[in-house]
């Protein structure tokens, strides 16, 4: 079986930048999700 990196042609500078930012997005979001779960532990979960 091939890996998923080699799935794709060689990208465009430009599709190789949107790649980037969308990768680089992905990880902001996660990292202020986890900011804000550690902020407010508890909160908006109940345990049932």
């Amino acid at each position: 079986m091939a890996d998923k990196t080699d799935k794709k042609p060689p990208a465009k500078p430009a599709s190789a930048r949107d790649a980037r930012l969308k990768a680089a997005l992905k990880a902001n979001i996660q990292r202020r999700k986890a900011q804000a779960r550690a902020r407010t532990p508890g909160e908006g979960q109940k345990d049932s």
